[in-house]
């Protein structure tokens, strides 16, 4: 990724809210096959671990070899910034369209597990962080669902962990602007209606003070 310094993010909070803001990573692998690309929701896990699970009949697991490094990429935000946005804009005219974002990628080893236990405690972890999230008290639970049918479910699935190994991530959101053209870039991104990039700049901003 080309990352140019006033572009690095190195705010481990930060980087956590994108994570769980786009918990649907892209895991990219070098196999056999070529390069392969899957899109799976993911947890970070205690002890620099991400977490997640794959359908049986899905041929990553058996493509990639375990302990082999994959690349789990997750984006954040995006949205175009129009040379409209800028205030400076009718002083020079120096100034080209371009694209704010936000986006993690995380390096690590990945490995399978086929044992129920595994496969229970990573869908798990997963339900239970997004169901309180969207439901509260009312989240749904595995136990809610008859036994045998959530057996055959778990039979039905591959869970992995990928042992993190480097984080590079990336916020390229107006920073190397001056004030007032970064605020520009806010309220045009609010007036398009691009408000949740607008807020993570606004985040932004308010940090560096």
């Amino acid at each position: 990724m080309y990352l140019p310094p006033h572009f690095r993010e190195i705010d481990t909070d930060e980087i956590e809210t994108v994570i769980e803001a786009a918990p649907l990573a892209c895991i990219v692998a070098q196999t056999s096959d070529g390069l392969i690309a899957n899109h799976i929701p993911v947890l970070s896990a205690p002890g620099d671990i991400l977490v997640g699970h794959v359908a049986l009949a899905n041929d990553m697991h058996r493509l990639i070899a375990q302990g082999q490094e994959v690349l789990a990429i997750f984006r954040g935000e995006d949205a175009y910034i129009s040379p409209n946005y800028y205030p400076t804009k009718p002083e020079h005219h120096r100034h080209v369209p371009t694209w704010n974002y936000q986006v993690v990628h995380i390096y690590g080893n990945i490995t399978f597990q086929h044992d129920e236990r595994d496969k229970r405690a990573a869908v798990g972890l997963l339900t239970r962080n997004h169901e309180r999230r969207l439901n509260g008290k009312d989240a749904w639970r595995m136990a809610d669902a008859p036994a045998d049918y959530m057996k055959d479910m778990l039979g039905s699935i591959v869970a992995f962990k990928v042992a993190v190994t480097k984080v590079v991530a990336k916020s390229k959101l107006s920073q190397n602007r001056e004030k007032r053209d970064y605020a520009g870039a806010i309220s045009g991104l609010k007036a398009s209606g691009e408000t949740a990039l607008a807020e993570r700049m606004e985040n932004k901003r308010s940090k560096a003070v």
